[in-house]
């Protein structure tokens, strides 16, 4: 093989490997994080190393990644886009810049030789493993060995059953792209780590043809019990057990000799396969497997084995993934990474042990006992939800105890005290969301032949000893709390922070669903501007006509209900305003499936997006699903206090057309169900006496209109500085669509950045009569006070008249 000349600027040591392109597992250990990342240089430690049976394969170097970026230009592409990112709390904006990377990066041709050496080396594993084309998986490898106290694991992407050395080639840029999906990006900005430091290898990975897959632990990640390997199993591959599709069978090993000391075999209905030719789909587990093991007993100790050797050999707690091949029977390793949260709370735990004393609690009567999933104390009352339709019955502060959680149920569980569940083990899904949340989490008890949703009972008092598996009846927190040292307590008064009522309305933009809880607390007024594109790409990630076409349009329904949901609840009874999805098509088009139904527009800013799209025959079915989530969380979760918004409508007719859709689709406009339409056209400004027929109202979505009114693109370096909300053809837009709006009894708001940017473009919107104003949830704080303070000063000037002379007040 042809190596590229370029040097990598990872510090190796002149270490001659530090040229290579690519390097083979059993070239590599696990001190090569700096040259393959921790995921490949872990297949290599054990490969090279240990006698564990690890799918042999190759890896690309951190060195292949960065000749790929300077060789192409990409690198100084990649900094400049990043350095355009003005705030990456706003999503959108962050998802339209790490989108472009994406994009730019996968469809960069790859240099020639760097191609070549891929492809060599996939040709060279074929004949090593003696197939013609094998199919392999593809999975990233991020190096960043020196950032402290922080994981890039999970964070990029992998590509299974993969086949051939062009489409090799292209799913290792696809690895390297992922390195930019909005999450990893603003994790690092969050951890201050410059994105040149971190550097992707891909690990081309023979493909086992999954019978069973699974998770092992060599500490029982729920309570810290470092004498136990545990392994959850489940039939097909093994995504299904992190998303909480499937309860795995688990199984509870010793460590010291490797005995059985527990199991729990579940119904497992459902199952994810390979396809013959490439890709994954989920097929139904035949009868007579549903409830067999997915493991046999001499696999639980032959995978307890290989746990405990690479413990040993690492010397430290282990995470590992393993499967078993359908073709052989034969069990595989398919990586393995240090565990990382009991290590360190093990650690310290001695050290706090003897601060605490015990309680006496041999009155108290233990009613339940399950497998603890997430440690912790609480105490409440019992809501026991058996169908996941009556989720948004929850109340917070309750204990919820159902048969098993998945990703619909996160909206309740984050308002849980405590969860406990019939079935489930430490990785399934109620485990795995419960110690990310800090709840509580006893999951698993039918493993003791007792139901949790039979043996509780609505609106019964209990407390929860999640560190040690124990359900007591009433509430005795208080007894099994350890003893605190007393606290001084001080004598100083402290200020509460007050936000004087203002006339003017301040809302709040907002992307992320997750967030809403946390930012409820803010004294905004509501939610201004809902962003419906944060759904698609962070939840359903599917191009809305493909789920048509391959029979799940259900799947937008209810991610989209389920997001929205989310943030309706933790805002209530305040408003919220959805903005229907405004993706361009170069958006779309990087949804799974979109390529097949996106056109390729050379401006699509001005192209197919917004209102354009719910009316066109081609997309009208797609947008009857947004309709239809909006009526579900309206009528079937009771939260009437969601609103929508239109974007892009250009014109008057197609405001019409949009309203008639939703109307025929049950969505009317009504006292407590309103519609309002974005005003970033100039059209919407000059026509607003005709558009106010068939809105409530108008949000002002001042980057668009600036562009528009000013002709001028943002993103174009070479005309950016003349971007201006301030300009005063902007100004007299909006104080002309304020005044034609309140003519009709309208309302106008802005959910624009300018706002968060320039106190006084908020202090000439307040003397325009603006009623809403909405902005990002770091300025609703200041821009409460800049607007309390705005309206005094205007009160006092008209009462006094001794004030200055309105400064906005411009001539028309």
């Amino acid at each position: 093989m042809t190596e590229t000349k370029i040097i990598s600027s990872v510090n190796v040591n002149s270490d001659p490997r530090a040229e290579k392109d690519v390097l083979w597992f059993d070239e590599l250990n696990r001190e090569d994080v700096a040259l393959v990342g921790g995921k490949s240089s872990s297949l290599g430690e054990m490969t090279s190393s240990t006698n564990i049976p690890v799918p042999y394969g190759f890896a690309t170097t951190a060195h292949a990644y960065r000749y790929f970026l300077n060789s192409t230009g990409l690198d100084k592409k990649v900094s400049e886009l990043l350095n355009s990112i003005k705030d990456y709390e706003n999503t959108e904006e962050l998802h339209e810049v790490c989108s472009k990377i994406r994009k730019i990066m996968v469809e960069t041709p790859m240099p020639e030789d760097l191609a070549e050496n891929i492809k060599s080396s996939y040709l060279q594993l074929a004949k090593k493993m003696d197939q013609k084309d094998p199919f392999v998986a593809v999975r990233s490898s991020a190096t960043a060995e020196d950032l402290p106290n922080a994981s890039f694991a999970g964070q990029q992407d992998t590509y299974l059953n993969v086949r051939g050395a062009d489409e090799v080639v292209q799913k290792v840029k696809e690895c390297y792209a992922s390195l930019f999906t909005d999450r990893a990006t603003y994790y690092r900005h969050k951890a201050q780590f410059p994105y040149q430091k971190v550097a992707l290898s891909a690990a081309v990975q023979m493909q086992v043809f999954s019978k069973s897959s699974g998770i092992m632990f060599t500490v029982n990640v729920s309570n810290g019990d470092d004498s136990v390997i545990v392994i959850d199993s489940i039939w097909g591959l093994g995504e299904y057990i992190v998303s909480g599709k499937v309860t795995p069978d688990h199984f509870v090993v010793n460590k010291s000799d490797l005995t059985i000391k527990s199991k729990a075999i579940t119904t497992k209905k459902i199952e994810l396969i390979r396809e013959p030719n490439g890709g994954v789909h989920e097929v139904n587990v035949p009868e007579d497997k549903q409830q067999e093991a997915s493991l046999t007993d001499q696999q639980v100790v032959e995978l307890a084995s290989y746990a405990k050797t690479i413990e040993k050999h690492y010397g430290c707690y282990m995470d590992m993934e393993w499967a078993v091949d359908s073709r052989t029977n034969k069990v595989w390793v398919v990586q393995a990474r240090p565990e990382t949260v009991w290590s360190q709370r093990n650690r310290s735990k001695q050290d706090n042990s003897s601060s605490q004393s015990s309680t006496d609690i041999s009155n108290a009567e233990v009613i339940l006992r399950g497998l603890t999933a997430a440690p912790g104390l609480a105490s409440g009352r019992v809501h026991v939800i058996d169908n996941p339709e009556d989720i948004d019955q929850f109340k917070k502060g309750e204990i919820l105890v159902t048969l098993m959680t998945s990703p619909d149920w996160v909206p309740a569980m984050q308002k849980a005290k405590a969860i406990i569940t019939n079935n489930g083990g430490m990785t399934c899904h109620a485990a795995i969301v419960s110690r990310e949340m800090q709840i509580p989490c006893i999951v698993g008890t039918t493993s003791n032949g007792v139901k949790a949703t039979e043996v509780l009972k609505d609106g019964e008092m209990i407390t929860v000893d999640a560190k040690n598996g124990v359900v007591y009846k009433g509430d005795i927190i208080d007894a099994l709390k350890p003893k605190a040292p007393t606290a001084q307590v001080s004598n100083q008064p402290v200020q509460a922070e007050y936000f004087p009522p203002t006339a003017t309305k301040v809302m709040m933009n907002l992307g992320n669903p997750d967030l809403a809880e946390k930012y409820s607390a803010l004294p905004a007024d509501g939610i201004g501007l809902m962003r419906e594109e944060f759904l698609w790409t962070s939840y359903i990630h599917e191009h809305p006509l493909y789920l048509i076409d391959s029979g799940h349009p259900e799947k937008v329904v209810n991610e989209l209900a389920s997001g929205i949901g989310k943030v309706a609840r933790a805002m209530s009874p305040r408003p919220i305003v959805l903005r229907f999805s405004d993706f361009k098509s170069s958006e779309y088009r990087n949804l799974k499936g979109g390529e097949k139904y996106e056109p390729h527009e050379s401006a699509d800013l001005l192209g197919w997006r917004g209102a354009s799209r719910y009316y066109d025959p081609k997309y009208i079915n797609a947008f009857k699903l947004e309709v239809k989530a909006v009526k579900k969380v309206r009528e079937e979760y009771g939260l009437t206090n969601l609103n929508v918004m239109i974007p892009f409508c250009r014109t008057v007719d197609e405001a019409r057309k949009v309203t008639q859709i939703m109307a025929e689709e049950g969505l009317v406009r009504s006292a407590n169900f309103k519609i309002y339409m974005m005003a970033e056209i100039p059209s919407n400004i000059i026509l607003a006496d005709q558009f106010n027929e068939f809105v409530d109202g108008y949000s002002i979505g001042s980057n668009d209109l600036t562009m528009l009114i000013l002709g001028c693109d943002r993103n174009n370096d070479t005309v950016a500085r003349l971007f201006d909300e301030r300009n005063l053809a902007v100004k007299r837009a909006i104080r002309h669509l304020i005044k034609v709006a309140h003519k009709d009894g309208k309302t106008v708001s802005i959910c624009g950045q300018a706002p968060s940017e320039y106190p006084e473009f908020t202090e000439f919107l307040v003397r325009s009569g603006i009623d809403y104003v909405s902005v990002n949830p770091d300025m609703v704080k200041q821009t409460k006070l800049n607007v309390a303070h705005y309206e005094q000063r205007i009160l006092l000037d008209h009462a006094t008249g001794l004030g200055r002379q309105d400064p906005t007040n411009y001539e028309w």
